[in-house]
């Protein structure tokens, strides 16, 4: 799935209180070699500092391999759209997304930062409401994986969301809830498949490059990783049986870090330190592979 060439699919959708016609990308493959980004722009609404992102750099941890770096400012104040953020110059829709990123080790240097690494779709129409599918590790604890989705209008949204400790084989939960302070209520059935993620051996989003992917089709949504040691792609969880939390319409595609103050991880209900450092995430390739029509 290297740079295939296929012509530009045109879809109708409003942005704000305008209508446009907007193009929806072909599949790609983004590695990084160079400085510049070739499918996504940089954005970030924080410190302007020009540290907090370089693409084409060598790795500091890898071998050889360059990569994107993305820089928390110790300086941001907390907001997802603060820190550095990468987002796609075209609309992605139903197909198959993956990256290969390593997040930050910060737990011997500040084990209390609040800080979230996201790898997601966002895009909020006036009319179609959200369109976002994400994954999301909060590095205090970068053990347990967040995925889920938020559809809806704005001041309605709507919230399917599954938390796995993959290091233990553990789910804390699998919930639907509306708003961002709605009751969790458990799903079940065809909504909690599978009902068990084995434990990853060894399994920290900061200790080496591991290959994350979701597969977003219209009426099933499947997020997965790739073990490393065999190859073999293992199920995170495969949300089907239901339209509720399933995005209709086109989103843009983005990778994003950035500083919270209100929401902990799981295990460590302190974590909403301001960085104290710029620590930095590794993007090493990140790619999108457009369904088949």
């Amino acid at each position: 799935m290297r740079n295939r060439k296929q012509g530009w699919v045109l879809i109708l959708f409003t942005t704000g209180t305008l209508s446009t016609v907007a193009q929806q990308s072909p599949s790609f493959i983004e590695e990084f070699n160079s400085d510049s980004l070739i499918n996504f722009r940089y954005g970030s609404t924080g410190v302007q500092s020009p540290f907090k992102w370089k693409s084409g750099v060598l790795s500091p941890t890898g071998k050889g391999e360059k990569v994107l770096s993305l820089k928390v400012d110790p300086a941001d104040s907390a907001g997802a759209g603060r820190g550095p953020e990468i987002i796609s110059k075209g609309f992605t829709h139903f197909g198959t997304y993956s990256a290969r990123l390593k997040v930050p080790d910060v737990r011997k240097v500040q084990p209390n930062t609040g800080a979230v690494v996201g790898y997601f779709t966002y895009y909020m129409d006036s009319i179609a409401g959200l369109s976002e599918i994400d994954f999301e590790w909060l590095v205090a604890d970068p053990t347990i994986i967040y995925v889920g989705t938020w559809t809806g209008e704005q001041g309605k949204l709507k919230r399917i969301g599954r938390i796995i400790n993959l290091a233990k084989g553990i789910i804390y939960n699998t919930s639907y809830r509306e708003g961002h302070q709605g009751t969790n209520i458990p799903l079940t059935g065809e909504q909690n498949k599978p009902e068990n993620v084995p434990a990853l051996t060894g399994y920290d989003a900061s200790a080496r490059f591991y290959t994350y992917g979701f597969d977003w089709y219209d009426n099933r949504i499947t997020w997965w990783i790739i073990n490393p040691v065999n190859n073999i792609k293992q199920i995170l969880w495969d949300y089907q049986g239901s339209m509720t939390g399933i995005p209709q319409h086109a989103s843009l595609y983005r990778i994003n870090f950035w500083h919270t103050n209100n929401w902990a991880v799981e295990t460590n209900p302190a974590s909403l330190e301001k960085p104290a450092q710029p620590y930095e995430l590794e993007v090493d390739s990140i790619s999108y592979e457009a369904l088949k029509k």
